[in-house]
């Protein structure tokens, strides 16, 4: 073989590379994830903090008044959510969410506001 026929060779699966790596990301090959806040605004602590989404959960053990938990997670599924908490009375609570569909990404907040929680998603 030749050094000129190599060398096309080597051009030729280097362009095909080039152009495969080039395909993959154009055509958005990526995970989709949700990215979650739960927000205390409660005014005081609470504590054994949960969400429940399609397939799992996360949660946090104490979480201040005012403070924020961040939570990052893909959908696996399609179902509701739920978050449940006990405040510093020590009374449980629980309010259910909307509905995810597994694909879906976005960001997701869960605002404690005392006896209730407000959810805001933007989702697609």
């Amino acid at each position: 073989m030749t050094n000129q026929r190599l060398m096309r060779i080597i051009k030729s699966i280097t362009f095909s590379f080039a152009v495969a790596s080039a395909t993959i990301g154009i055509s958005g090959c990526h995970s989709h994830f949700v990215e979650a806040d739960v927000k205390n605004a409660s005014g005081s602590p609470v504590s054994l903090v949960e969400v429940d989404y399609p397939s799992a959960s996360f949660g946090k053990d104490v979480l201040r008044s005012g403070a924020v938990y961040h939570y990052r997670f893909k959908i696996l599924g399609d179902g509701p959510t739920k978050i449940l908490w006990t405040d510093s009375k020590q009374v449980n609570h629980s309010v259910s969410g909307p509905s995810l569909n597994e694909g879906q990404e976005g960001t997701l907040v869960v605002t404690i506001t005392g006896p209730t929680a407000v959810w805001q998603t933007e989702l697609h």
